[in-house]
C-alpha cells in the first residue's frame, strides 16, 4: 500500500504542473466584437456584427500552440443598424435563422505566425455547413488585473469566407454587371477574456 501511495504521488508530482499550466478565460460579451463586412452593390462596403454569443479560450501558458477555441454565435443577433436589411438577414434568403438559430466555431489547430501572431484553425458551423477556416491572430496579450480583481487578456481576429461555401447563394444581377451582394465576407473579431477562477 504504502509503495502505491508513493508511485500515486510521483504521478501527481509530475503531472500537476501540465494540468495548471491550462487556463480557462471566459470571452466577455461587453468588451468582445464580432464584426463582419460585405461587398454592396459592388461600389462599398457594408458592416455589421453579432451581438449575443458565448464562448471560451482555454489558453495553455507553457505552449500556447495546444490551446483551445470555442464559440457559439446567435445568428438572430445580427445587426447593421437598419431593421428591413436586419429582417432580410435573417430570413431565408441569408442565414435563416429560425432552421439555423446558431453558428458554432471549434479549434482543430494552433500555430505561431510570427512574434505575438497565431494562425488558429477550426470548423466554422453556419446555416447547417462546416467548413474549416483560419483565423489569423494578433496576441493573446499579456494578463492585466481590472479594478474588481479579474484578471484579463485581450486578442485580434480576423479571416475571409465565402458565402457560397455555406450555402448562402441568395443574390440578384446588376443591370451595370455584377451582383447585388458580395461572396467574399471579411471578419474581424476583438476578444476581451476573462480568467475563469478554479474550481
Amino acid at each position: 500500500m504504502k509503495r502505491f501511495i508513493s508511485a500515486l504521488s510521483s504521478i501527481l508530482v509530475i503531472a500537476f504542473p501540465l494540468i495548471v499550466s491550462a487556463a480557462t478565460w471566459n470571452i466577455d460579451p461587453d468588451h468582445t466584437n464580432i464584426g463582419f463586412k460585405v461587398k454592396h452593390l459592388m461600389v462599398s462596403n457594408v458592416k455589421g456584427t453579432f451581438d449575443k454569443f458565448t464562448g471560451m479560450v482555454e489558453v495553455d501558458e507553457k505552449d500556447v500552440t495546444k490551446s483551445k477555441v470555442e464559440v457559439s454565435i446567435d445568428t438572430k443577433s445580427v445587426n447593421t443598424n437598419v431593421v428591413k436589411r436586419d429582417d432580410d438577414l435573417r430570413s431565408p434568403n441569408f442565414l435563416d435563422v429560425a432552421k439555423y438559430p446558431v453558428m458554432t466555431f471549434t479549434s482543430k489547430k494552433v500555430a505561431r505566425a510570427g512574434k505575438g501572431k497565431l494562425k488558429v484553425t477550426g470548423d466554422l458551423n453556419l446555416h447547417g455547413v462546416t467548413r474549416e477556416v483560419v483565423l489569423d491572430v494578433e496576441g493573446p496579450t499579456t494578463e492585466s488585473k481590472d479594478p474588481w480583481g479579474n484578471i484579463r487578456k485581450g486578442a485580434s481576429a480576423s479571416t475571409k469566407i465565402s458565402r457560397k461555401d455555406f450555402g448562402l447563394t441568395w443574390n440578384k444581377t446588376l443591370e451595370t454587371g455584377g451582383v447585388l451582394v458580395g461572396d467574399e465576407v471579411q471578419i474581424n473579431i476583438e476578444v476581451e477574456m476573462v480568467k475563469a477562477q478554479p474550481k
